[in-house]
């Protein structure tokens, strides 16, 4: 075994023990450390990527001498370390563009557990990406879940109670997701008597091939399914969003935007493929009901967006429509469904983080008031954030050469391989939802281009800022922008990536 094979191990131990020694350091001490670690995990994961890669073939990896079930294992791919190496890079664009609202909406006694919650939310989403054993992967969802919940209310208690009202809510929802999941697992276990992914598989596909057990293996496919979605805030269990997103701190707010959900979707897409088998999910049924509600979230998410008056809570609900986007992919129950699925992905976790970074930078110069009214003019506040605001809308309308165009368009052609029913809502849907888009991220657009005379901003004591006043936000913006135009402009090596990745997942 080649010395690299070691590494996805190493980062999942790397983040897990890091919680500890963070709250040992300085507030300070602990920022750098955060930094250097989530620099080091995401080069152990390239160094993986590069490496699977070159060889062309997956590879399994046993923790300790024990095989299972009584130990532990991970299968690297490279779908795999392509999308732990996305989550380490988001994740620390996310940290750094936040460090002047921790400063200010965390009490110093706090930001130690800041960092602690951000390692074991990173060690959850690397396990989650690697994992080859289904039990593990739910250990490490309730690590997310309890991590993402710290994040949510960690706020100062000038924003108590709308935080733990927040924290709440999401609490709530993911310990329903999360218990359909467990008894999901449970069932399957009944059924398979393993807990490796790759071994439930081969027993699942017996039990198909003799007919045995069908109605108990539908009701474990539908446990897991509508746990998952739960988790993810595909509609109608989309209510928590907007208060965990709008009222979380900046790094907070970016971060389980971006990746929280997608790496329960990941998990998702890994248990219809490598534990159930994809042939027997389509058989199923259980894609047309992800389809229907996608479609609706896709929909849903956006008329309500339209109706805020906060960019905040604006943005939460795009993400709704958003998830409706990749649940509709996968409903399609075709390959190409699920390549512009995953794209999807990484297109909106880049996007909504560039979002929310951005829409800090106009709320900050704008005395911090949300409402677009106050927001007028605050792109000539605030430059590179009015900038970096508009390539995120562009994107998320579908503008050419952004990743938000890429997804559409293969969602449209995934669309156009399936029945004439799925692909005629799946393209009204698109239409639909671009139309909806461009309304509220342009009207958006327009209101911080609008600009306010000299006395009148004075009047309200509204600032101006330059990149360098807030350097991390800056440097965030300006990455996630070119991350944005990379995925747009070279999307078709990074859709190979995807498809070779899922080809080994199958």
């Amino acid at each position: 075994m080649a010395f690299v094979q070691n590494f996805p191990f190493f980062s999942i131990i790397l983040t897990i023990f890091s919680g500890p020694l963070s709250t040992m350091l300085s507030n300070k001490k602990a920022k750098i450390w955060n930094m250097i670690l989530i620099g080091i995990v995401c080069a152990l994961n390239l160094a993986v990527l590069a490496f699977v890669i070159s060889t062309g073939e997956s590879y399994t990896y046993m923790m300790g001498h024990f095989p299972a079930p009584w130990g532990n294992e991970i299968r690297v791919g490279v779908l795999e370390a392509l999308m732990a190496v996305f989550f380490c890079v988001v994740m620390f664009l996310c940290v750094i563009s936040g460090g002047q609202e921790r400063a200010r909406e965390i009490e110093e006694s706090k930001q130690n557990l800041f960092y602690v919650m951000v390692n074991l939310l990173l060690c959850s989403l690397i396990a989650l990406v690697y994992t080859n054993d289904i039990f593990t992967a739910y250990v490490f969802v309730e690590i997310n879940t309890l991590s993402a919940c710290g994040l949510i209310m960690i706020k100062n208690k000038l924003h108590e109670g709308r935080t733990l009202e927040a924290s709440v809510r999401y609490m709530i929802m993911s310990l329903l997701g999360s218990g359909m999941l467990l008894l999901g697992i449970c069932f399957l276990y009944g059924l398979t008597g393993h807990l490796l992914m790759s071994n439930m598989q081969e027993a699942i596909a017996n039990l198909v091939a003799t007919g045995q057990y069908q109605i108990p293996l539908l009701v474990a496919i539908c446990l897991l399914s509508v746990g998952l979605a739960i988790k993810s805030a595909l509609f109608p269990f989309h209510s928590w969003v907007p208060d965990a997103y709008g009222y979380a701190t900046l790094s907070s707010a970016s971060i389980l935007s971006s990746m929280v959900s997608k790496g329960y979707i990941f998990l998702l897409i890994k248990i219809f493929f490598r534990v159930i088998g994809f042939e027997v999910i389509i058989g199923s049924h259980v894609l047309n009901v992800l389809f229907i509600f996608g479609i609706i979230g896709m929909i849903m998410g956006s008329l309500d967006a339209i109706q805020e008056n906060s960019i905040r809570r604006m943005i939460a609900y795009s993400s709704v429509a958003q998830i409706g986007y990749i649940y509709m992919g996968l409903g399609l129950g075709t390959t190409a469904g699920v390549v512009a699925s995953i794209y999807h992905i990484l297109s909106h976790a880049v996007t909504k983080a560039l979002l929310f970074v951005s829409a800090y930078g106009l709320t900050n110069v704008s005395n911090n008031r949300r409402d677009f009214k106050q927001l007028t003019g605050a792109a000539y506040r605030n430059k590179l954030a009015g900038v970096a605001f508009t390539v995120g809308a562009l994107s998320m309308v579908g503008f050419p050469l952004l990743s938000g165009f890429v997804s559409k368009v293969l969602f449209a052609q995934a669309a156009v391989g399936v029945s004439s029913t799925k692909m005629f809502f799946t393209l009204v849907a698109l239409a639909i939802s671009t139309i909806l888009n461009t309304v509220y991220f342009m009207k958006t657009v327009i209101r911080i281009y609008t600009p306010m005379d000299a006395e009148t901003e004075k009047e309200k004591g509204f600032t101006r800022i330059t990149a360098k006043e807030d350097m991390g936000k800056a440097i965030a913006m300006i990455c996630f922008v070119v991350m944005n135009l990379v995925l747009g402009v070279l999307s078709q090596p990074i859709i190979e990536l995807i498809e070779t990745g899922l080809a080994m997942f199958m």
